[in-house]
């Protein structure tokens, strides 16, 4: 497993307050974990702050799945 994927494995399970069990590459934000509008923000703003990225409104609509997610970090690191 992939350092990026772990940190964005860790963002997710510390916003979200879920185990990491229910986190893969291909979970999705909305449709299998229920995250609302202000978890999407706080996801972001943590992989912005685990990654030291600045990752703009129109990059982060397109951040829908753990896999995105990890795609993002690894082309803008």
């Amino acid at each position: 497993m992939s350092d990026v994927l772990d940190g964005v494995k860790e963002v997710v399970v510390d916003v979200l307050k879920i185990g990491v069990e229910n986190v893969n590459e291909s979970t999705k934000f909305i449709e299998d974990l229920k995250a609302d509008s202000m978890d999407q923000f706080f996801l972001i703003d943590g992989l912005c702050e685990k990654f030291d990225l600045s990752i703009s409104d129109e990059d982060a609509r397109n951040i829908q799945s753990v896999g995105d997610a990890v795609k993002y970090v690894e082309s803008h690191k």
